[in-house]
């Protein structure tokens, strides 16, 4: 006895059905319908997963890059005195388990002079022994020894690739840091200049700070903008998506004297305009998936019209209603169960090979997608995520089960009499 045989005799017609069409042109007709809304929610499914996956890679790449040369949280004394005391407060932070390390910090914005050329920068004052724990571009710097540099008194800075290309400044040349404050001189307020001395050049490939960042020596830092010591510390977590709740977690446990602000907030433009772009792609692919899905109703609708007698044949022999509705229910569903596998299959070969598919393309066309000297991703990442490709073939089987409710209830409802008057 095969598997089939032992089903509901609803299951196994419905079944029968989804494979029609051998027999007489209306059938294959039918059959031909039912087989584009087949590939329909596939095209569908497996454009939604590529798609998402694809941002996904993007979204993790420029991430990555962005966390390469900031904080996962920045913890700032709230009264803005500066810290008397920073390695009490990493101690009391670090009691937070996903807390790997601490570093004290100054932070300014200010301008970068030299020549004709004075662009607004980000200075950033950092203790080289502790910083090598925070951020992956402290940690190269250090294994490279520019770090080392950075000594207090000496007023040495470390600059982003893209800055040093439009100051035309090398290592060893020198620049001036003028600062916001106003220092009152017998002339009347000037602003506060400093002449340092560029110790290093560091390329983060994220255009933000390879084009905005200034590093210098805390001690440095803390004289030339008159803190009075750190304005707070910079932490790294072990797990990055967790900072937004490792984040609230401090803020309740460091009290009212101290800010915290993880990166998801420090950079919430980026952060919201990803999840926004990624919330509206999705809606819209769903969509093209959802049309396909109810390409299901005219395929039904069609059957039901074509299989009338049958339908009047087994009311006779004394099939319910419900279990003429069950059998189109099963074909409907049947078609839609493959298409999403289909499509899920597609798009999860596609989206693991994006590596190996567009550089084909590309050496096909002769064309490139992403030219190095506008993008800083020059390969199409991806990053297929289950909890993107679950909530989509929840949805698809969803859609394709609602797309079958109308037309079988329309066959439950066939007149056997009617049905079978010019049979």
């Amino acid at each position: 006895m095969s598997f089939f045989s032992s089903l509901p005799f609803e299951w196994q017609i419905g079944w029968r059905y989804t494979r029609a069409g051998r027999a007489g042109r209306r059938n294959g007709f039918i059959s031909f319908i039912s087989l584009i809304s087949v590939v329909g929610i596939a095209l569908g499914v497996a454009a939604l997963i590529i798609v998402l996956s694809v941002m996904n890679g993007f979204q993790t790449v420029v991430r990555d890059r962005m966390l390469a040369a900031i904080p996962h949280i920045e913890v700032y004394e709230s009264s803005g005195t500066g810290l008397a005391d920073w390695q009490a407060l990493a101690r009391e932070a670090q009691q937070e388990p996903l807390v790997k390390a601490a570093a004290p910090f100054v932070s300014s914005p200010s301008l970068l002079a030299r020549g004709e050329a004075m662009p607004g920068v980000l200075v950033r004052g950092v203790l080289p022994e502790a910083e090598q724990h925070i951020t992956d571009l402290a940690a190269k710097m250090k294994a490279d020894g520019v770090l080392d540099q950075l000594q207090p008194g000496a007023w040495r800075i470390v600059i982003g690739v893209d800055l040093a290309r439009a100051l035309d400044v090398k290592v060893g040349e020198t620049v001036n840091v003028i600062t916001p404050g106003i220092q009152m001189t017998p002339a009347g307020g000037m602003p506060t200049m400093r002449k340092f001395t560029v110790a290093g050049i560091f390329n983060v490939g994220h255009f933000d700070y390879d084009n905005t960042l200034v590093m210098m020596h805390l001690d440095d830092a803390a004289r030339l903008y008159r803190t009075g010591g750190p304005q707070g510390i910079q932490l790294r977590l072990s797990d990055v998506h967790e900072a937004r709740a490792t984040g609230f977690r401090l803020a309740d446990m460091l009290g009212p004297k101290v800010i915290v602000r993880d990166w998801t907030r420090t950079k919430a433009q980026w952060y919201d305009a990803v999840q926004i772009e990624k919330r509206m792609m999705g809606i819209i692919l769903t969509l093209i998936v959802a049309v396909a899905a109810f390409n299901l109703v005219s395929t039904l609708v069609m059957t039901v019209t074509d299989k009338r007698a049958d339908i009047a044949i087994l009311r006779t022999l004394g099939a319910s209603p419900r279990s003429v509705m069950a059998i189109f229910v099963v074909q409907g569903a049947t078609a839609g169960i493959i298409g999403t596998l289909s499509g899920v299959g597609l798009g999860l070969l596609v989206a693991f090979n994006v590596d190996v598919i567009v550089p084909f393309i590309e050496r096909l066309l002769g064309v490139a997608f992403l030219p190095g000297n506008l993008y800083m991703v020059t390969q199409m990442p991806s990053d297929p995520q289950w909890a993107d490709i679950g909530p989509i073939t929840a949805i698809s089987l969803i859609l394709a089960f609602l797309a079958t409710l109308y037309p079988s209830w329309r066959a439950s409802r066939v007149n056997p009499a009617e049905a079978l008057r010019y049979e």
